[in-house]
C-alpha cells in the first residue's frame, strides 16, 4: 500500500489530539502511556485567595519558565453570608489580574451555606438545604452575581458547593440529595438572572465514592456547564492506576462528563497521603494531556504542592519538567 505523504500524517495526528476525549477508549483504564510533549495551556495553582495570591501567581509564572499559568483560582470564605456574597474589596485584586490579559480565566469556589466548616449535624444541614431549595438564600447569590459583573468578572467559572459527596463542608449532599439538587438549581437560576453575566457553573465532587456516590447529587445538564473533580493522592498505598479505575474515580468522571456533553476540569489536585510521589504527578499530568480539561489547578501548599511547598522535591522536578518545560 502506498504510504501517505508525511504532511498528511502530521495533519491527521494533530486532528486526533484536538478531538480530545471523544477519541479516547476508557474501558481499559490507565494504559501507562508517555504523555505528549505539550500539556493543556489552561493551568494554574491555588496560591491563596487574597491579594498576596496574585503576587504569588507572578512568581509561579517565573518558576515555570516557558509555560504560562493563565488560571487564577480563589475561594470565598464561608463563615458568614456577607463573605459568600463577595464582600466589597475581596475580589478587586482578582478582577485587576483577570482584566490584564484576555486569555486568563478566573475560577471561584462558592460555598452554598454559611458556617461552611462548622461540622454541624445532618439534621441542621438537611434543614438548611431545604431552606435553600425553597429560595431562602437566593438574595445572597444575586448579590454575588451583581458584584462579579460589576467588577468585570462576568465570565467567572463558579465552583458551587464543591466536594458535596464528602463530609467536610456544611453544603454536603448526603443528608438530603433531592433538596441539594433543588437548591443548586435555585443558585444557578438566581445568578443567571443577573444582567450581563456569562458565568459557567461547575459541579465538582471528590474523587471516589466518599460519603455518597457523587452521581446522586448531579442536578441536571441544564444547570451545569463544567464537571470537575478534586483528586488528591490518597488513600495511602493506592497507585495512580487504581485512582483512575476505582468506582467514581478519574475514568468514571471523564466518562460521565462525555455522556452529558460537558468539559471536565480539575480545580484541586496534589500530593497527600503518599508523600513525595512523582509517579502520581506524572500520572495526573499525563491524564490532563490526554483528556484536555478546561483547566487544572494544583493546590500549591503543603502537603500538596510542588512550588511553594518544599517538602516534595522529586515531584517538583517532574512537575516542572512536564509543565514548565514541555519541550525540554
Amino acid at each position: 500500500m502506498r504510504q501517505p505523504p508525511r504532511v498528511l500524517v502530521i495533519a491527521l495526528a494533530a486532528l486526533a489530539l484536538l478531538a480530545g476525549p471523544a477519541c479516547i477508549r476508557l474501558g481499559g483504564g490507565w494504559p501507562g502511556f508517555a504523555p505528549p510533549p505539550r500539556v493543556p495551556p489552561a493551568f494554574g495553582a491555588y496560591l491563596g485567595y487574597d491579594s498576596d495570591a496574585v503576587r504569588r501567581l507572578a512568581g509561579l509564572d517565573g518558576w515555570v519558565g516557558a509555560a504560562t499559568p493563565r488560571v487564577g483560582r480563589a475561594f470565598l470564605p464561608g463563615d458568614r453570608w456577607s463573605r459568600i456574597e463577595g464582600e466589597p474589596g475581596h475580589l478587586q485584586h482578582w478582577a485587576t489580574w483577570r482584566k490584564a490579559r484576555k486569555e486568563r480565566m478566573f475560577v471561584l469556589n462558592v460555598p452554598m451555606l454559611d458556617r461552611s466548616e462548622a461540622h454541624l449535624p445532618d439534621s441542621v444541614v438537611r434543614r438548611e438545604l431545604r431552606r435553600g431549595a425553597d429560595g431562602a438564600y437566593d438574595r445572597h447569590f444575586r448579590t454575588l452575581g451583581r458584584r462579579l459583573v460589576g467588577l468585570g468578572l462576568s465570565d467567572t467559572v463558579l465552583v458551587i458547593g464543591w466536594e458535596m459527596n464528602g463530609i467536610t463542608y456544611q453544603h454536603r449532599c448526603g443528608p438530603d440529595p433531592d433538596a441539594w439538587k433543588q437548591y443548586w438549581k435555585r443558585v444557578v437560576r438566581a445568578m443567571r438572572a443577573v444582567p450581563g453575566q456569562r458565568f459557567r457553573f461547575e459541579f465538582t465532587p471528590n474523587r471516589g465514592r466518599d460519603a455518597i456516590p457523587w452521581t446522586r447529587c448531579y442536578p441536571g445538564d441544564a444547570y451545569v456547564d463544567v464537571i470537575g473533580m478534586d483528586a488528591y493522592d490518597h488513600p495511602e498505598g493506592m497507585p495512580f492506576k487504581e485512582q483512575v479505575a476505582e468506582p467514581y474515580g478519574l475514568a468514571a468522571h471523564v466518562r460521565f462528563a462525555k455522556e452529558h456533553g460537558k468539559p471536565v476540569s480539575y480545580p484541586e489536585w496534589g500530593l497527600y497521603r503518599n508523600g513525595d510521589n512523582p509517579a502520581y504527578v506524572r500520572g495526573m499530568l499525563g491524564w490532563f494531556a490526554r483528556h484536555r480539561p478546561l483547566y487544572q489547578t494544583i493546590s500549591d501548599y503543603c502537603p500538596h504542592g510542588v512550588w511553594l511547598c518544599r517538602d516534595n522535591p522529586r515531584s517538583s522536578d517532574v512537575y516542572r519538567k512536564l509543565v514548565a518545560r514541555p519541550n525540554g
